[in-house]
């Protein structure tokens, strides 16, 4: 059948020489997505990597009152000049959890600890390291300052500000946030029903002696681990052998309804144009898909479209190139579809130790090592072998050394752009 097109795109086949951006392809996988409507509420110590629906206002200020930032004495600026020669007297105490609770009498002062209410009337706090005490009198340095020492109520949050708004990814520090106004429950968008399944006649599970032709099936377990993600449901749907028939029942029990229901369907090899790749033949007849050649390396083929309401990502089969290609288009789809707030990877430099060879022409995400010296400089190296088989190269790796689609490569003390893995 002839194949429709999502919103804003134009047909490019795998066998065409037109070549996609990186960032072409991204904005058209990004632009016909829209996030989920559908929220439910949690506990909030059920809600870490969770992606808020809607925005948290607080319902109290904080702090709620006027507080010490030290564990010292509170007193009254108009009472200055007489703290820092006669002294003031000691009208009480004032506690954490237990306030003075009274107006501070003139010519008078609080001791007072962290966290305590600062006394109606006093304006100032002083360290207990800075004063004096002469009998039953306490003598304060001449150098006082109004306001000092003193943490103001509202100062952190103000009633009915915004604390977290709608997309932002649940932390551990926002869990506490929520904690600390009194919060229990958040209201968060629905995870993302994701479906995934790898396929190939030379596959095979571990633990089972390989035959002459056979590998073991990494892709779909690599895509288990970058599938673990709080706002992710993953639905694995096994190892499928290169067969239409098993290919199509695989996408409709995961578009089904009555099955996964699946939002997002992710596959592994098998969208090229080879005698046995059926998956291709499969998405003809089911679907609306884009197969794009990216200028990139690894991972050139993508297909991306729909098949009845499930987003569809056809990966490349290369373990490399799979991993990257999820890493780069199908992770920022997932956060959009999930609502949270589009975040650009963080890129910075570091100077090469090894020359990298590269022909111009793709855009290169070799996988590096960075290293962090003693002044703070970076220095950063590949992983050694780059081929789009070697799955090892990404294991040792913690950053992408970023290479553009013009350069012909880098020599050794180049500065060069690489993108940390900050998220795993």
């Amino acid at each position: 059948m002839t194949t429709a097109q999502p919103p804003g795109s134009d047909k490019d086949d795998c066998s065409s020489p037109t070549q996609l951006s990186v960032e072409e392809a991204l904005q058209r996988i990004l632009n016909p997505l829209q996030t989920v409507t559908e929220t439910e509420t949690l506990p909030i110590d059920q809600a870490l990597g969770r992606i808020i629906a809607t925005p948290v206002l607080a319902p109290i200020a904080v702090p709620g009152n006027d507080n010490s930032a030290m564990d010292g004495y509170a007193l009254s600026s108009d009472d200055f000049r007489l703290a820092n020669t006669s002294g003031l007297p000691l009208s009480g105490r004032s506690m954490a959890g237990h306030p003075y609770g009274l107006q501070l009498p003139m010519g008078s002062c609080v001791r007072i600890m962290t966290g305590a209410v600062v006394p109606d009337g006093a304006d100032t706090v002083v360290m207990q390291e800075q004063v004096e005490l002469n009998n039953d009198r306490v003598v304060f340095p001449s150098n006082l300052k109004t306001g000092n020492n003193i943490r103001l109520a509202g100062e952190d949050l103000q009633l009915g500000q915004t604390v977290l708004a709608s997309g932002h990814l649940l932390k551990p520090a926002d869990i506490g946030l929520l904690a600390s106004l009194g919060l229990t429950e958040v209201t968060l968008f629905r995870k993302i029903r994701t479906a995934f399944f790898s396929t190939g006649d030379e596959l095979i599970a571990g633990g089972t002696p390989l035959q002459p032709g056979q590998i073991y099936d990494s892709n779909r377990h690599t895509l288990t681990a970058l599938l673990q993600l709080a706002f992710i449901e993953p639905i694995d749907l096994g190892l499928i052998g290169d067969q239409p028939g098993l290919i199509r029942t695989a996408f409709q029990q995961a578009s089904s309804a009555q099955h996964s229901g699946a939002d997002v369907i992710i596959t592994s090899g098998g969208v090229s144009v080879g005698d046995a790749d059926y998956v291709k033949e499969v998405l003809d007849e089911q679907g609306e898909i884009d197969f794009w050649r990216i200028a990139i390396k690894p991972g050139r083929p993508l297909a991306f479209g729909k098949i009845d309401q499930a987003w569809f990502f056809g990966l490349p089969g290369n373990p490399v190139s799979s991993y990257v290609t999820f890493d780069l288009f199908t992770r920022p789809a997932l956060y959009k579809l999930a609502g949270a707030a589009p975040v650009k990877p963080l890129q910075i430099k570091a100077k090469l130790t090894r020359a990298i060879v590269k022909r111009p022409g793709r855009t290169e995400y070799q996988r590096g090592y960075y290293v962090q010296a003693s002044d703070g400089s970076l220095t950063v190296a590949s992983t050694g072998n780059q081929s789009s088989g070697v799955l090892s190269s990404i294991s040792l790796a913690n950053c992408y050394i970023v290479l553009s689609a013009d350069s012909a490569g880098a020599v050794e003390d180049d500065l060069v752009t690489i993108e940390p893995f900050t998220d795993r």
